[in-house]
C-alpha cells in the first residue's frame, strides 16, 4: 500500500439503538480525524427516525406519525431519515485520504458502487442527475439531491456527510423495502420484485468500497 493512503477498519456486528450506532459513528469521525479510515454498515433494533444534524429537534416539529418511535440525532446533514426497512453505511475517512481533498467525490465513488452491486443483482439503478429539485420535506427520501440513487423516479439511496479538522463521515441509506411508517416511498423489494438479504448484501458493499477506495484488502474484518 502507498505510505500516502491510510488503513481502514472493517466494522461488523449485529443491529443496535440509535444511540448505540451514532456512538459508533462519533468513534469513527473521532478515529479519522486521528488518522484512521474506518468503514462499517449496519442495521437498527427497533424503527427509528434519525434527525439530520441541522434539522430541528423539538417534538412538535416531527410529524405525528413518528410519534411513537425511537428519534436519535446524527452527525451527518441532510433530511430524517427513518430506519426501518433499510441499511446503513458509514464510512469515515482521515484528511491523508486522497478522496478528503473533493468531498464530494466520496458520494460519487460510494454511490457508484452501489449501483454496480444493485446490477449484478439484476437491478437496473443511477444517479439523480438534472433531475434534482430543490424541496426540503422532513424525510431525506422526499428529497431530490443530483447524488442520490434513483430506480424511475425513485429513491433508493441518499447520503450525507460531516467533515471535522478535514475528516469526512458519510452516511447512507439503502432502502430494501417499504415502511409501514413511510408508505409513500417504495424500496427495492417494491420496485422491482427482488427481496435483497441485508447481510449478503452489506458484505458485499463492504467489500466493493474497500477494495475501490484503499489498495491494500488484506485489512481484517472487526467483530
Amino acid at each position: 500500500m502507498p505510505t500516502s493512503m491510510p488503513s481502514c477498519d472493517l466494522l461488523v456486528h449485529g443491529p443496535l439503538t440509535g444511540e448505540e450506532n451514532m456512538a459508533v459513528d462519533a468513534r469513527m469521525l473521532e478515529a479519522a480525524v486521528a488518522g484512521q479510515a474506518t468503514l462499517r454498515t449496519y442495521q437498527w433494533v427497533e424503527p427509528t427516525v434519525s434527525l439530520g444534524h441541522f434539522q430541528v429537534t423539538t417534538s412538535a416539529e416531527i410529524p405525528e406519525r413518528f410519534a411513537n418511535l425511537a428519534v436519535v440525532k446524527r452527525l451527518s446533514g441532510g433530511g430524517a431519515i427513518l430506519h426501518d426497512e433499510e441499511l446503513t453505511y458509514s464510512i469515515a475517512l482521515p484528511k491523508a485520504h486522497p478522496l478528503c481533498s473533493t468531498p464530494s467525490r466520496i458520494y460519487n465513488e460510494v454511490h457508484e458502487c452501489i449501483i454496480e452491486l444493485l446490477l449484478d443483482e439484476g437491478i437496473t439503478s443511477h444517479l439523480r442527475g438534472d433531475a434534482a429539485f430543490a424541496e426540503k420535506p422532513f424525510l431525506c427520501f422526499g428529497r431530490g439531491d443530483e447524488r442520490d440513487i434513483v430506480i424511475g423516479d425513485h429513491k433508493i439511496v441518499g447520503s450525507a456527510q460531516r467533515r471535522r479538522q478535514g475528516a469526512v463521515l458519510q452516511h447512507g441509506s439503502i432502502l430494501l423495502a417499504q415502511s409501514e411508517y413511510a408508505p409513500e416511498f417504495p424500496g427495492i423489494r417494491e420496485l422491482t420484485q427482488k427481496v435483497l438479504d441485508p447481510s449478503e448484501f452489506a458484505s458485499k458493499l463492504r467489500a466493493t468500497i474497500f477494495k475501490r477506495l484503499f489498495i491494500d484488502d488484506a485489512t481484517p474484518e472487526l467483530n
